[in-house]
């Protein structure tokens, strides 16, 4: 099945990849001092108990960072299980959604609101999570 893709339903930019990190200072260490990245945010979840920091060389509205993750209570990972995910800005995550469906996409996360709310905005993102033919999870996030 073929379904005309429209500016508003199909990805259009690459945001972040995430990885996962047990010591989160150490790492945004190593991605300053040893690759020149700059922190641009940092976000804690206090009720989902993780903390995001994102690192990158140029504005993250306009460039792809790394997210790193940082787990408050799992301070080991096992090897494999650090990779995360790529995020792709939307403008409209539910039509997006929908359309990937119909492809025939495996939809791992429904779209809709993020379960945690950022301790310093307050907000919480829509967002959804696709898997890619290799079972590589792809989240994708409302930018409008």
């Amino acid at each position: 099945m073929t379904l005309k893709a429209t500016a508003s339903t199909v990805a259009h930019r690459i945001l972040y990849t995430m990885v996962r990190v047990a010591d989160l200072e150490l790492s945004v260490q190593f991605y300053q001092d040893a690759l020149g990245m700059h922190e641009q945010r940092r976000e804690n979840y206090s009720d989902g108990r993780f903390t995001l920091v994102f690192m990158g060389y140029g504005d993250a509205s306009n460039n792809a960072v790394i997210e790193l993750t940082y787990n408050w209570d799992k301070h080991s990972c096992q090897q494999g299980t650090r990779s995360g995910h790529v995020a792709l800005a939307v403008d409209n995550i539910y039509t997006a959604t929908e359309r990937l469906k119909k492809m025939g996409v495996t939809v791992l996360r429904e779209a809709g609101p993020m379960s945690y709310t950022s301790d310093e905005t307050g907000e919480r993102e829509h967002i959804a999570f696709i898997e890619d033919p290799d079972g590589y999870k792809i989240e994708l996030i409302q930018t409008i």
